[in-house]
Formats: C-alpha cells, sequence, structure tokens
C-alpha cells in the first residue's frame, strides 16, 4: 500500500490511496498522522485503517504532482512537533564517498580516522541479534517540520551555503503514540540535500553541513522494508542528465539493522512525546559531490527506486538571509 497526502484546489487537505495513475481519496481522512494515531488507538495496522474507512473520489496523480498538490506523505499541524534527523556511515561503501569528501590535495584529514572507526564499528557491530543493542551509528539533527519541501519545489539554498548537493536515501516514518511508543507507518525515498562544501572544511562541521532542507515522498510506502533495493540518483541541468548513478538501501546494502537505527534515536525520552512525528534519514553511499559535480540553481534532483512509485523531484532557488550579523535585539 503507498499513500500520498494531497491539496484539492480549494485547499482542503485529504489522504489519498496511490492506484496506478490514479490517487483514491480515503473517505473521512485529512491526514496520515491522524489515521495512523487512530489506528494506534484501535490497535489495527495503518493498511487496515485505511480498508477499514473505504475510498472515496479518484484524481489525476500526475496532474496533482505537476500542480504541486502533493504534500509531504507525514506531517504535524505544528511543524515544531516534526522532528527531522538522520543517521551517516550505515551503508556498506558509504565510508568510501565519505573519504572522497574529505581528502585535500591527496591529504587524508586526521578526522578521517574516527570516521573509519564509526564505520568499522557499524559493521562488526551495526546488527545485534534481534532485542540485542548493537553498535551505536553516527547520528545528527537536521531540524523541525518548517525545513521540509514539499514533492517538486525546489529548496531554497541560504546566502551561507558553500554547496548545495543531494543525498539520495530512505527515510522511516514515525509518528508517538498517545502510549509514548514510537510507531514505524514506513517509508519515503528522501533527499536529504547537506552542504558538502562546508563538511568537507572539518568533519566537526557536519552539524553545521546538515541544517538544511529537505524533501521526502512522494509516496509513503506501508508495511516492511525489500532486504535489497537499488534505485537511480539524477541530476538534471538545462534539460540534460548532468549525472546519473545507481543508489542501493535496505538491510542487505547496509551495515547497520534498521532496528538498531530505530534504537539509538528513540532511546532518548525527549523524542518520546506522544503526538509528535519523526522523519530519520537512513544513510546513503552514493553522492554526485564525491564524483565532482557540484550543482548550481537551476538545476533539478531526481530520485526514483520502483517499490516507492513515483519519483521524488526538487528543484535549487536562492533564499534571502533569514538573520544579519549583529541583528541580536537587546532587551
Amino acid at each position: 500500500m503507498r499513500l500520498v497526502q494531497f491539496e484539492l484546489s480549494n485547499g482542503q487537505r485529504r489522504v489519498g490511496l496511490v492506484d496506478g495513475d490514479r490517487v483514491h481519496e480515503v473517505l473521512g481522512a485529512n491526514s496520515v498522522r491522524e489515521l495512523a494515531l487512530a489506528a494506534i488507538d484501535a490497535g489495527v495496522s495503518l493498511a487496515r485503517q485505511v480498508d477499514g474507512l473505504g475510498l472515496g473520489e479518484h484524481h489525476d496523480y500526475a496532474q496533482l504532482l505537476e500542480q504541486l498538490r502533493i504534500l509531504p506523505p507525514l506531517d504535524h499541524p505544528d511543524p515544531a512537533h516534526v522532528l527531522v534527523s538522520g543517521t551517516g556511515l550505515t551503508h556498506l561503501g558509504s565510508a568510501s564517498a565519505r573519504d572522497k569528501m574529505h581528502q585535500h590535495d591527496g591529504e587524508v584529514e586526521a578526522g578521517m580516522t574516527d570516521t573509519m572507526k564509526i564505520f568499522k564499528w557499524g559493521i562488526e557491530g551495526g546488527k545485534p541479534a534481534a532485542g540485542k543493542v548493537g553498535a551505536q551509528p553516527e547520528w545528527f539533527y537536521k531540524g523541525d517540520g518548517s525545513i521540509i519541501v514539499r514533492p517538486g519545489a525546489a529548496f531554497p539554498v541560504p546566502p551561507f551555503a558553500e554547496d548545495a548537493g543531494e543525498e539520495p536515501e530512505l527515510s522511516g516514518l514515525y509518528v508517538i503514540g498517545n502510549d509514548g511508543k514510537p510507531y514505524r507507518l514506513g517509508f519515503a525515498l528522501g533527499n536529504e540535500f547537506s552542504d558538502h562544501v562546508m563538511e568537507r572544511k572539518n568533519y566537526l562541521y557536519l552539524a553545521h553541513s546538515k541544517l538544511r532542507a529537505c524533501s521526502f515522498g512522494p509516496e509513503l510506502r506501508v508495511g516492511e522494508l525489500p532486504q535489497n533495493l537499488a534505485g537511480t540518483s539524477r541530476i538534471v541541468r538545462d534539460g540534460q542528465v548532468l549525472w546519473e548513478k545507481e543508489f542501493l538501501s535496505g538491510e542487505a546494502n547496509m551495515c547497520h539493522s534498521l532496528e538498531n537505527l530505530e534504537y539509538h534515536h528513540f532511546k532518548y525520552s525527549q523524542f518520546l512525546r506522544p503526538g509528535d512525528v519523526h522523519v530519520h534519514f537512513f544513510g546513503t553511499a552514493t553522492l554526485s559531490f564525491a564524483d565532482g559535480i557540484r550543482t548550481q540553481v537551476g538545476d533539478r534532483f531526481e530520485i526514483s527506486q520502483g517499490e516507492f512509485g513515483q519519483p521524488l523531484t526538487n528543484g535549487i532557488a536562492p533564499s534571502e538571509a533569514a538573520f544579519q550579523p549583529g541583528g541580536i535585539g537587546k532587551l
């Protein structure tokens, strides 16, 4: 089952079930979050909750995408109650991509020793037995719901940014139930979008490099994740493909299990507030930046994987400064 959130022409919200080139309205559903919370309270799966409500009017999917009426497949009415986070060095080959980013004139920065240690810990202990605690992954905070860009829209690039690079990933989508327990709704394609030039200066700038916009969707794939997934990440410039590469995901291509990554995120009590939404990016081993590509305003990212339906596309656009030096008010 694949679900979307979308807007009608009058701006009203709906939840839709994807059926080929059509999207069927889920009767009485205005948000996936509300659907999920109702399913949790009823003790049923999200798919069963949708089936129980039934389907109504259908819409042309291509038209919804073209008119930018498809929303991220999970959100919260208050963006402050959405936590966007991620884990890195989780995929086989991801350390190699990080190596390329952290090389300067053939010299590897001293910090790479720490990077390789974390990657090695993941290889050795990232997939513990069920119910056991494994190696702790690299973790980063990306922002709240205000940084999420809807599918098809352009990523805003702040004036201080030094790069605007894609990161094709899978994202896990979660809601915290009224019982204080996290529930995974499913997965979506994601573009984690980071500043790789900033990170390359010094690995301790990773936290700064992640504080950028992101996108995920357009579809929520309900249920378990296949073990082996292969997709395509592409950059289009002036109507021509500038760069294209396969990216792999699923646990068969990862050095951490999903269960282990989820444990090391939700073990923190502050992440278990009932009703909150979590979007967690699981990492990638494929970056155009590692191949020497520098993106520019007007480029378009296309991330596709057959198990997730329609591709995730986004552009790049400059944004104005939100704050200036010396701009602090004094009381």
